[in-house]
């Protein structure tokens, strides 16, 4: 009876290793389209004269390569408060600067991008923000009681609607954590937003521990930014969720002129940001 299990077992073995079917999956394609990278960030403290607006074409979603660079459009910013022109230069890698940009707060700017004989056009007020006052680690208050996070606090202005976005990473690391943040309920007090690891207890590295080093900075951005960004952020951290929402088509704020359904992908952002470096420290 043994014997007779044993070949059973190995019969089914070999039937089904040897039903292996290679399965070609089509996957659709569309044309190239222009991606639009134009956040024109200005740091507290600084002019805010040096700039970049960034320029590529999509690729097919399973392409290992990078996005193609495009160089030969022709990329200017206008003031509309004060009718100054702003002309980025072509660096002919697909970055166009500038270093006599001036950023004023709640003034409205007009990104006009010529490519292809098509014009793309994006409107945006650049938005202010209030100073990180205060960085502090601490063991109390994130989802582990033993695990290290680190909190930033900063002042909301009283009787304003405001924006936030908040970006952290740690040093090594190839990608950012994004966070959202309305006032809408907490309009002209402190605030605070913290970041904190996950614990892995087969890997003590996962989480903060003293030495390591990150990078937070708080960005003023405007409602209509944050409505897309938001959206932004919940379809990349639900990716393999099951109880998620399906994910849908994300358009910026470039609005092709000449042909509206060649849309571009991206969006024209101006924001005043605050940054800290932080590393962390034995807790007593």
């Amino acid at each position: 009876m043994k014997l007779y299990i044993k070949s059973f077992f190995v019969l089914i073995v070999l039937s089904i290793t040897s039903c292996e079917d290679v399965i070609e999956v089509s996957v659709p394609s569309a044309e190239p389209r222009l991606v639009i990278e134009a956040s024109l960030d200005w740091k507290k403290g600084t002019l805010g004269n040096e700039q970049t607006i960034q320029l590529s074409t999509s690729t097919p979603y399973f392409d290992t390569e990078k996005l193609d660079p495009l160089s030969g459009a022709s990329v200017k910013v206008k003031n509309t408060s004060t009718g100054v022109e702003y002309v980025f230069i072509d660096q002919k890698d697909g970055s166009y600067n500038i270093s006599n940009f001036e950023p004023v707060i709640n003034n409205t700017y007009t990104l006009e991008i010529i490519y292809s004989n098509e014009t793309y056009s994006a409107t945006e007020t650049l938005r202010a923000v209030s100073p990180i006052k205060a960085v502090e680690q601490t063991l109390e208050g994130g989802f582990y009681d033993d695990v290290l996070d680190v909190y930033i606090f900063w002042d909301d202005p009283v009787d304003e609607e405001n924006y936030y976005m908040i970006r952290f990473i740690e040093e090594g690391d190839l990608l950012p954590i994004l966070e959202d943040f309305p006032d809408e309920f907490v309009n002209g007090n402190q605030l605070d937003a913290f970041f904190e690891k996950d614990r892995d207890s087969d890997d003590p590295e996962a989480e903060f521990n003293p030495g390591d080093v990150v990078d937070i900075s708080l960005y003023g951005i405007s409602k209509e930014y944050f409505n897309y960004v938001r959206l932004l952020i919940e379809q990349y951290y639900s990716g393999g969720d099951p109880f998620s929402a399906i994910p849908v088509k994300l358009k910026g704020n470039c609005v092709n002129i000449d042909n509206p359904e060649n849309y571009a992908h991206g969006y024209f952002r101006l924001s005043e940001f605050d940054t800290v470096n932080y590393t962390f420290v034995e807790q007593e």
